[in-house]
């Protein structure tokens, strides 16, 4: 098997049970409705777990644009592979996200909601507020990079590693998942994303193209600061990749805050 081939399969495998715990948890009339918030984030642990388990030793499984470019940017891979890697992830999200419409083909003509359809593809905010979900998607990826590092550089008995990055994925989803669904992945969200838009569900509304482009470009800068944050304070490779990110992350934090300041003074005056 290719590589191509490899993560088209593992972010397939991804999709199919990570959106399909969403399904299994929303939708009408489903066995698992209303199973809640751990069931989604224990089930999307597991998917990266699965997929890394069944394609890890052919690409390494980043089966996560933010993770390919992350692994990219301090040097740990090859950027002539970055668009292979990126392309496959994505053709893989979006036939997962279809396999999961067919899983499910009974349920979306009960299920009257068009946002609840929609979030068995891809992420939407708790609260709409454009520099907070970007900071939250960022530091849930900023801490994903970090946390494969970690692990990369500890030994476990063989067969365990997929395993303890599911229960990062897990980590992440109960501590941070809460404000945006926790994307921190652009293929899981952008690919099923694109599956919904074309896909013949019943009482779609629309994919929500006006947030699409935050659970993709903050978990892709989350991804490269995480990596590069341990580089540099974890091995003293303080680079200039390293300072810029770093303004750019003081930038954001600021921008987030003004603006949650201002939404409070909205509020009080009314």
């Amino acid at each position: 098997m290719s590589e191509f081939t490899a993560e088209l399969i593992g972010t397939m495998i991804l999709i199919i049970f990570g959106g399909g715990v969403v399904g299994g948890v929303v939708l009408k009339n489903s066995k698992a409705e209303g199973a809640g918030w751990i069931v989604i984030t224990v089930g999307w642990g597991l998917a990266v777990a699965m997929a890394i388990y069944a394609v890890g030793n052919i690409s390494g499984a980043h089966i996560n644009p933010a993770v390919t470019i992350g692994f990219a940017s301090v040097g740990e891979f090859p950027w002539d592979k970055v668009p292979l890697y990126i392309t496959a992830q994505m053709l893989g999200a979006i036939i997962g996200g279809a396999i999961v419409y067919l899983a499910y083909l009974a349920h979306w003509r009960k299920t009257d909601d068009p946002a609840t359809k929609l979030a068995v593809f891809s992420t939407a905010p708790a609260e709409r507020s454009m520099f907070a979900n970007f900071l939250t998607e960022t530091i849930g990826t900023f801490v994903l990079l970090m946390g494969l590092m970690f692990i990369g550089a500890n030994s476990f008995t063989d067969g365990l590693n997929p395993f303890v990055v599911g229960l990062l994925i897990v980590a992440i989803g109960v501590s941070l998942g809460g404000p945006t669904g926790y994307a921190i992945n652009p293929a899981r969200d952008l690919g099923p994303r694109i599956a919904h838009a074309i896909l013949p569900i019943a009482g779609k509304g629309d994919s929500d193209w006006g947030y699409s482009w935050i659970p993709v470009v903050g978990p892709i800068f989350g991804g490269v600061y995480g990596a590069v944050f341990y580089q540099a304070i974890f091995l003293g490779n303080f680079t200039v990749l390293f300072w810029i990110t770093s303004v750019i992350m003081l930038l954001v934090i600021i921008g987030a805050v003004n603006e949650d300041f201002h939404k409070q003074g909205a509020r009080i005056a009314k």
